[in-house]
């Protein structure tokens, strides 16, 4: 159910996420859009506009020096000029002779006086300087008055000829500029929400549904499998939620079987202890021979309900201890020796035959009582369910990667129709023989879940009437 949560949650915001990002998608494209033209648009009409006064600058610059302005600034054409310049450029000229002293100022503040600034000791030097002061918002040229018919070798600067111009024009076309873009953005952010909330509710209506379906099937009120097939998506989720309910449906049937079959085997045994006790508590002249044989077959009864328990618990720790086995190097033919040491006795009980074959020696890297358990399941169903005058095979191989046993008999089989339950908690394919020779029904659970956790493998094959063959793979190296 935690699953079916998580994706109840995920589906209810995924509408608001979609529109957020559909919101991102129309809004944040018209912002760069609008911040890089109008930064563009400011750049290139600074760069225009200087470009224009440059020109400009250079043409009344050539004249000054060729009317020698500055020995006679009281020309007329150039004033005139001047002015014209400082005018159609809202901006302010100067005119500095090779002393330093301004010949001319458009603004008639400071002719006469001194000047000693960093432009213009460069111009001194023949530099042309252009410089935009975007704080204060206007553009400064110095250029260099240079005498190009002096018959030295090198140009002779004769002065320096400032020019500082506005920009409050540009800046005004760029604040109109920027508020028609921000009304035009505004408009289309309104109609992208819209747009978005929409097409959001459209996109997300099939979601919606299915997230309505899946809270009812988690309630136990909806159908068994969800089906909306608006979109390719929502089909193939609908496949995967569907395969995932599917399993998790088995795994709740197989809890339920699996605790109704264990509260069928441990009440069985409790059953038959409470017969036989009220049968002898109702014989008050019973026989002593009768007291033992009752007694003696509670004793069974309680032997078999502890081994029922013993079986529970093994099955019990390796679920919970999958991830900590206490992994040693074993010597696997001395293990094998050692098992069927122990059930010799119950091999010659039914006049079976049990034999050992080792092919080579072999060390892994096991569980030494996991493997055990599980060894000793497989051989020891091998000698029970087996016929009189019988026969047991072991037979132990390696190669470079994986060690192989083998166990086969010559016992009842096992029919085909019950292989694939075999390794069912609590399966039997014989009811009344497994009784009869104490078998719990969990032996090849334990051995299966014992060979999947050394990363291995089991394999069954029979023929009813002529015997089993197990074969487990399990690698020479754990890897965890």
């Amino acid at each position: 159910m935690t699953k079916l949560k998580r994706i109840l949650d995920f589906l209810k915001s995924l509408k608001a996420r979609l529109i957020i990002l559909f919101i991102l998608i129309g809004i944040v494209p018209s912002i760069l859009l609008r911040v890089g033209m109008l930064n563009s648009y400011g750049n290139r009409a600074v760069s225009i506009r200087t470009s224009e006064i440059l020109s400009q600058a250079k043409i009344l610059a050539n004249k000054i020096v060729f009317h020698d302005y500055l020995n006679q600034s009281d020309s007329i054409p150039i004033n005139a000029q001047l002015e014209q310049l400082s005018t159609i450029y809202d901006g302010r000229v100067m005119i500095i002779d090779d002393a330093f002293h301004i010949v001319k100022d458009t603004y008639r503040l400071d002719e006469g006086k001194t000047i000693v600034s960093e432009e213009v000791i460069k111009s001194y030097y023949g530099e042309e300087i252009t410089k935009y002061d975007s704080e204060n918002r206007y553009i400064e040229l110095s250029i260099p008055l240079v005498n190009a018919n002096s018959e030295e070798e090198e140009e002779q600067i004769l002065g320096v000829m400032m020019v500082s111009v506005s920009t409050d024009s540009i800046n005004l076309n760029y604040e109109y500029l920027s508020t028609n873009a921000m009304v035009i953005e505004l408009i289309c952010a309104f109609s992208v929400i819209f747009i978005s909330v929409i097409l959001g509710a459209r996109l997300v209506k099939p979601f919606q549904k299915m997230s309505v379906s899946i809270d009812m099937v988690q309630t136990g009120y909806g159908e068994d499998a969800l089906a909306v097939n608006d979109y390719t998506e929502t089909k193939t989720i609908c496949e995967k939620f569907n395969g995932m309910l599917g399993r998790m449906k088995v795994l709740d049937d197989s809890r339920q079987e699996f605790v109704s079959n264990v509260s069928h085997e441990l009440k069985t045994p409790l059953t038959s202890m409470k017969v036989l006790a009220d049968s002898i508590t109702s014989m008050g002249d019973a026989p002593v021979e009768l007291y033992k044989e009752f007694m003696e077959d509670i004793g069974n009864e309680i032997d078999r309900e502890t081994k029922i328990i013993n079986d529970l618990l093994s099955l019990v720790k390796m679920d919970k201890a999958a991830k900590s086995l206490n992994v040693t190097n074993v010597k696997i033919n001395e293990l094998l020796e050692q098992i069927l040491k122990r059930l010799k006795p119950i091999a010659d009980k039914q006049n079976v035959e049990l034999v050992l074959e080792s092919f080579r020696p072999v060390s892994a890297d096991v569980d030494e009582v996991k493997i055990t358990l599980a060894f000793t399941n497989l051989i020891e169903n091998a000698i029970k369910y087996n016929k009189e005058e019988g026969w047991v095979h072991v037979t132990l191989n390696a190669d470079h990667q994986y060690f192989y046993l083998k166990v086969e008999d010559s016992g009842i089989g096992i029919p085909e129709e019950s292989l694939e339950h075999i390794y069912e908690r609590f399966y039997r394919v014989d009811k009344s023989h497994s009784r009869e020779i104490g078998g719990t029904g969990l032996g090849l659970a334990i051995t299966r879940n014992a060979v999947l956790m050394h990363r291995g493998a089991i394999k069954v094959f029979s023929t009813e009437g002529e015997g089993t063959i197990f074969n487990v793979r399990i690698p020479l190296k754990y890897i965890s």
